[in-house]
């Protein structure tokens, strides 16, 4: 089978099952550590207030950047008032508005509100192409509905179209309930127990460096992604993310979803690995004579 036993890490979290199923199919020994959890905000004004805001007609568009969002803000206006009000009140917003969807993910959502998108981002499914699909249209008072955490990029380049940009937050990413297995991932890695790594989100790094740091091996854990093991990147967002901080990326797939990545990694990871770890050994050797 391709992945032919390698060690395979994946810090995959609200679809982790799923992922070490695909991991095992592709002949791989899984190792999947949640490294994030979706915690809906406690403080609802900011999202209560845009319901009224849409409803008043102060956005021109709103851009939805998650199905998770959605259903949380749906969960929320339902729970606001008696009779779904609240719900009613944030549906007709919606179904009066231009609607510019993020991927596929958030049309379902949509749907149930009885709201359609103008416009569906196509793959990679990035912040960029948000923007690329906002350019040439008229509207620029834009509400961003937000994912985990602010996306300042994103909301500067908005601006830079001459938009005023309100973004609002539901839920934010923390750290997971159980810490357990995403230290025994940094673990993993510093003592060089790890073939392949597959990443689907940057906030997954920033986690595991988290971790990693407090257990005093981040130095370790970075050698080691640099190094040691073939790295496979969902997209260009994530890439970058992990060139950023030092980490080539060996393997990325044509389409930036989990089944394409696990199956891209793969179908060249022993390959890779055989490649990388003698190019490791070479500088090695080098540095000593």
């Amino acid at each position: 089978m391709p992945f032919g036993g390698l060690k395979v890490l994946s810090l995959e979290s609200r679809r982790a099952k799923e992922m070490e199923t695909l991991i095992r199919r592709e002949g791989g020994e899984p190792f999947v550590a949640p490294s994030v959890q979706e915690r809906a905000l406690e403080d609802h004004r900011e999202s209560l207030e845009f319901v009224g805001r849409l409803e008043a007609g102060e956005f021109d568009l709103v851009v939805c950047m998650t199905g998770a969002g959605l259903s949380f803000l749906r969960e929320l206006a339902i729970a606001d008032a008696p009779g779904l009000s609240t719900l009613n009140r944030l549906a007709e917003g919606l179904r009066k508005t231009v609607i510019v969807s993020r991927g596929p993910k958030p049309v379902s959502i949509l749907r149930d509100l009885g709201a359609r998108p103008q416009i569906v981002v196509p793959e990679p499914n990035t912040w960029k192409e948000v923007v690329d699909a906002i350019a040439s249209r008229p509207e620029r008072r834009i509400a961003v509905q937000e994912y985990g955490r602010p996306n300042v990029k994103m909301i500067a380049a908005l601006e830079a179209l001459g938009a005023t940009v309100t973004p609002f937050a539901i839920y934010r990413w923390d750290l997971p309930a159980d810490l357990g297995p995403l230290c025994e991932a940094a673990r993993r890695l510093a003592a060089h127990e790890v073939d392949v790594a597959l990443f689907t989100s940057s906030i997954q790094l920033d986690h595991l460096f988290e971790i990693a740091r407090e257990q005093r091996i981040e130095a370790e854990v970075c050698d080691a992604l640099a190094n040691d093991v073939v790295i496979a990147s969902v997209g260009p967002i994530m890439t970058e993310a992990l060139e950023s901080a030092g980490i080539p990326v060996d393997i990325m797939p044509i389409h930036p979803k989990m089944a394409g990545l696990v199956k891209a990694a793969a179908d060249v990871a022993c390959l890779k690995l055989i490649r990388k770890r003698k190019s490791c050994a070479d500088r090695l050797r080098d540095l000593s004579i």
